[in-house]
């Protein structure tokens, strides 16, 4: 266990994939800049962990990622035309990108080695803190977010805790799957993490989905682990090795989570996120119904 009573200060966002599900729309633009209706997927990412009470973002990115660090720099160009046209509410919205006390860090990944990898190359920023790792690519909603029910748990556990869900047994080998005590209706003390097991080796059917609170003790189990499924340094595979030092609890959390990696659930979020919108929402309701399936 790490000392008692630290906080979830830190954020890692591994942002360096190729998106080569995505082409040809990722050919000059990175996946993460997609968008969920009106927001890049990298920006649910980043509010979700804000509203969770984090400051420092740190961006593990790669070549052509550069639209990142613009989508959350100061547009001083946009801001001063808005402003001169009185288009104030759109100002205040352009601001909103990047709070004020918001810091944001990024560090390239010369080479994609994985998960794991990603990770590893934060080290030097998160130092000797407990952080958070969001991925992108799951577009979680949750009330709370599904982040900030992590974070309260960790106030309570002071341990690494994986976001987990229930999967179909024939997806399996599309994820991480835990296995363990429950310790409560929600949280599970991790005794097995394998990463994605064939439907007749699944531990289990809890698979990890894009959420992690970690200690950083996790950096020492990837800097030393072999690479793992894939020939990729699995950021599974240093949980695996963190659990024979520390605890692991996994977190049903409450919420949807979208998967964005995928085509299918990219279209998904947009629909069902433009319909809960406040000001789209009725009016492509009503469109929804004009068509014939």
């Amino acid at each position: 266990m790490i000392a008692p009573q630290m906080k979830i200060n830190k954020a890692v966002f591994p942002v360096a994939g190729m998106g080569t599900r995505f082409l040809p729309a990722t050919k000059a633009q990175p996946k993460e800049m997609l968008t969920i209706v009106d927001k890049p997927l990298i920006q649910y990412a980043v509010e979700e962990a804000y509203e969770a009470g984090i400051r420092q973002m740190i961006f593990v990115n790669g070549r052509s990622k550069r639209a990142i660090e613009d989508h959350f720099d100061t547009a001083y160009e946009l801001e001063a035309e808005l402003e001169a046209a009185g288009k104030n509410e759109l100002l205040e919205l352009v601001h909103t990108i990047k709070p004020h006390d918001m810091e944001c860090i990024y560090i390239r990944q010369a080479k994609a080695f994985g998960l794991g990898h990603a990770v590893l190359c934060a080290q030097s920023v998160v130092v000797n803190e407990p952080f958070a790792v969001l991925l992108a690519d799951d577009l979680m909603v949750g009330s709370p977010p599904v982040l900030k029910q992590m974070v309260e748990r960790f106030a309570d556990w002071q341990a690494s805790i994986i976001a987990v869900q229930e999967v179909p047994e024939e997806h399996t080998s599309r994820y991480g799957i835990v296995a363990g005590t429950p310790v409560n209706d929600r949280m599970m003390d991790v005794t097995q993490i394998v990463e994605k097991p064939k439907p007749e080796n699944a531990p289990s059917r809890l698979g990890v989905a894009g959420r992690y609170i970690l200690t950083p003790g996790v950096f020492r189990e990837i800097a030393n682990q072999p690479r793992g499924v894939g020939g990729e340094i699995q950021l599974t595979d240093g949980i695996a090795g963190l659990m024979r030092r520390e605890k692991v609890f996994a977190l049903r959390y409450e919420g949807r989570r979208y998967d964005c990696g995928s085509k299918e659930g990219f279209l998904e979020a947009n629909v069902e996120l433009a319909l809960a919108h406040p000001k789209l929402g009725p009016g492509f309701r009503d469109y929804l119904k004009t068509l014939t399936l």
